[in-house]
């Protein structure tokens, strides 16, 4: 595949348009597989357009060629999805009028995937595009100050599964407290069974280095968990309701101490002044390096539906990975 022939979108050199349909497309991913990973490596989003997809087992296939790995399953949830075939998901299920932020996928946990992509089926009538953002950009325009003590710090993730939220046997897709246990004990979540439900904690890094690249990104979901991402009058109501001990989630510092809104409205405003946003298209594909690039979803009206795969599920800690 030349690379020259790649598009700009937003200032990014990432769109491919194919003239004509391969006839085999699963022997076009696999054949185009090294340097569609040079790209994702450096630029870390390609959208290719005029590929023949209309199914999720079609789909699966297809980035299980792209990726060379099979897909994963959706664990340790944080967001409604239904499960379709071969570990393929529907996109988050969040209502149609709200914005889901930009964000790494599973940026909240230790273990996340290095790739992930994106199918559209059905354009929304209107809106629903997926914007995007340059996460080592994000590291290098949060300020520094804000940046430096959320690396010293680290960041607490706090969970409460007391049905307002995920129940927690959807989060751990399972009904079984022991095989609960087992996994946070085998993830470094710290976990308590109360007479509200379970709660959980987790300690994690707010940036991140590249396995390939090397270069140092901002990788959290401090922004997304945290109170303040809900409008003033659903903050006050949750709290108002349950306390805030016990909000379904929330972000600290890792030394349990709060983080502060103003820091939080810089970084989310990082990632708006920097956000690359399009109008899908029927059977567009976008792939995704699910550490250089966040991935969000903005407003819709009418039908929309996009299909979500994720492979190469990388571990922090210990420092092993499936790259």
């Amino acid at each position: 595949m030349n690379t020259d022939i790649l598009q700009i979108i937003g200032g990014k050199k990432m769109l491919l348009q194919l003239e004509t349909a391969p006839a085999d497309p699963f022997g076009w991913a696999a054949d185009n597989k090294e340097d569609i990973d040079r790209i994702l490596n450096t630029n870390g989003a390609l959208l290719i357009r005029g590929l023949d997809t209309d199914t999720s087992e079609h789909f699966g296939n297809l980035l299980t060629a792209f990726f060379g790995q099979d897909l994963s399953s959706y664990t340790y949830r944080s967001t409604p999805r239904t499960s379709l075939s071969g570990n393929v998901y529907t996109a988050t299920e969040y209502d149609k009028a709200e914005t889901i932020p930009q964000h790494n996928e599973n940026a909240y946990s230790d273990r996340w995937p290095l790739r992930i992509g994106f199918l559209c089926v059905t354009p929304a009538g209107k809106g629903g595009n997926t914007p995007i953002s340059d996460s080592r950009l994000a590291y290098q325009l949060i300020p520094r100050e804000i940046r430096m003590e959320f690396e010293r710090k680290k960041i607490m993730y706090v969970r409460n599964y007391n049905n307002i939220d995920l129940p927690w046997t959807e989060v751990f897709q399972t009904s079984d407290k022991r095989e609960v246990e087992n996994y946070c004990n085998a993830h470094n979540i710290t976990f308590e069974w109360l007479p509200t439900g379970l709660r959980t904690r987790q300690v994690n890094g707010a940036a991140m280095t590249h396995p390939v690249s090397g270069e140092k990104v901002w990788f959290n979901q401090a922004h997304l968990f945290h109170i303040s991402n809900l409008d003033e009058e659903m903050q006050e109501s949750l709290i108002s309701l349950l306390g805030e001990e016990c909000l379904p989630r929330n972000t600290y510092f890792g030394d349990g101490t709060p983080i502060g809104p103003d820091a939080l409205a810089e970084i989310r405003k990082v990632y708006e002044d920097t956000k690359i946003s399009f109008p899908w298209e029927k059977n567009d594909l976008l792939l995704l390096d699910n550490m250089l690039s966040t991935h969000g979803r903005e407003p819709y009206e009418g039908t929309r539906q996009v299909l979500v795969g994720m492979s190469r599920e990388y571990q922090s800690s210990p420092k092993t990975s499936l790259v």
